[in-house]
């Protein structure tokens, strides 16, 4: 399949400026939310190309902040409103390499949670802000702003506000570093098992990531085991996992009904007593 697209002389406004043309792509498979295409510029550059029905800057942004931590992500070659134009990368995979850049991206630290700006998980605006206090933080910017949603039951709601409210926040770690994570960490989102891709970062704990990085069972062991090898989890942190996860099962809520996953929130509930 050809498609033509303008570069900054031909004045099309979804096309990053200063780029060359698009002269021919081919469709990529996935892609839930946004379209992803391979291309060839008239450069003869192969690249990829990603069009989403939000602006793209935001995870440009966050795919800058992975590169200047070390972590084997595609280059961004252009970003106009809603297209972002990305190196095509590829290679033979190597878990165990990327699970050491993972441990290395999460010893990238910052002084508080959040991010400077909000960005995306799947549909859903990913609220930021800063925050001095992780267990506010997860309840009030990962929990909480899913709580109004329509998809969500409201006795599914009151019980989780119940949680909110004390025990989980207590549950969590107060003070744990604040790592740089890629926000929306499953095999999806791993090209080639080597290069990482389609972030929502933030600053959080790092317990946050790992539990929704098992969350799938999509990655493969070797990944974890090389993880563990440069920074191994707290031993506690089997207790907190389930807890960690109610942000995914929120999330998913909203972008696929609560059949799926009401009554797994509802087990997570159930085994803190909340």
């Amino acid at each position: 399949m050809s498609e033509r697209r303008g570069g900054a002389a031909g004045g099309n406004l979804d096309w990053p400026p200063g780029l060359a043309a698009l002269s021919s792509t081919r469709p990529l498979e996935g892609g839930y939310i946004c379209s992803t295409t391979r291309g060839r510029l008239a450069d003869g550059q192969e690249v990829v190309v990603k069009r989403c029905p939000y602006p793209t800057e935001a995870e440009a942004d966050g795919l800058r902040a992975l590169a200047a931590a070390g972590v084997p992500v595609p280059a961004v070659l252009g970003v106009a409103n809603h297209v972002l134009v990305l190196e095509h990368v590829g290679g033979p995979p190597d878990w165990p390499a990327l699970g050491r850049a993972i441990a290395r991206m999460h010893r990238t630290t910052g002084s508080h949670f959040g991010w400077h700006r909000d960005n995306f998980q799947g549909m859903t605006v990913q609220h930021n802000g800063w925050s001095d206090d992780w267990p506010t933080f997860y309840v009030e910017r990962r929990l909480r702003v899913h709580l109004a949603d329509p998809n969500v039951p409201p006795p599914l709601r009151r019980r989780v506000e119940r949680a909110c409210d004390g025990p989980l926040q207590a549950l969590l770690r107060p003070r744990p570093p604040a790592s740089l994570t890629h926000g929306d960490l499953w095999a999806a989102n791993v090209v080639e098992g080597r290069w990482l891709v389609d972030p929502a970062v933030s600053f959080a704990d790092r317990e946050l990531e790992l539990a929704y990085m098992q969350l799938s069972n999509s990655l493969p062991p070797e990944l974890f085991e090389a993880y563990d090898d440069e920074w191994p989890p707290d031993p506690s942190y089997e207790q907190r996992r389930p807890a960690l996860q109610l942000h995914k099962f929120l999330n998913n809520i909203r972008h696929f009904g609560p059949d799926r996953y009401l009554p797994r929130i509802e087990a997570v509930l159930e085994t803190y007593g909340w």
